[in-house]
């Protein structure tokens, strides 16, 4: 598993529901190599300006994506899972988009600390 493909994996929603659905490998984690991961929806309208990212088929990496329609890479979805919890690999995405979402995150993360 690396860092930057997109899964299928099972992932608790808020709702309590548990869903198959694609996510996208954020980091491993030491020391198991768990993963982080980030869900991805095709319910655009739960976008997060400068926060989330789509990816739709006019983007280059849509076509290795692995995903069938314009979809929302939600970072605000998060989970850890152990890489025995993945299905199948289905793509990946361009590694200038992975790093643009580790940034907003890590922004985001790190936002009004106090040291």
């Amino acid at each position: 598993m690396k860092e930057g493909n997109i899964v299928l994996t099972q992932i608790t929603q808020t709702d309590g529901q548990v869903k198959n659905r694609p996510a996208l490998v954020l980091r491993c984690l030491p020391p198991y190599n768990d993963l982080l991961v980030c869900g991805i929806s095709t319910q655009l309208e739960h976008h997060v300006k400068n926060f989330d990212e789509i990816i739709s088929p006019d983007d280059t990496d849509f076509s290795s994506s692995g995903l069938l329609s314009k979809s929302l890479i939600r970072l605000s979805f998060l989970a850890v899972l152990p890489s025995k919890h993945i299905a199948e690999t289905i793509g990946y995405i361009a590694p200038e988009r992975h790093q643009r979402l580790l940034i907003a995150l890590s922004q985001h993360l790190t936002r009004n600390i106090v040291t």
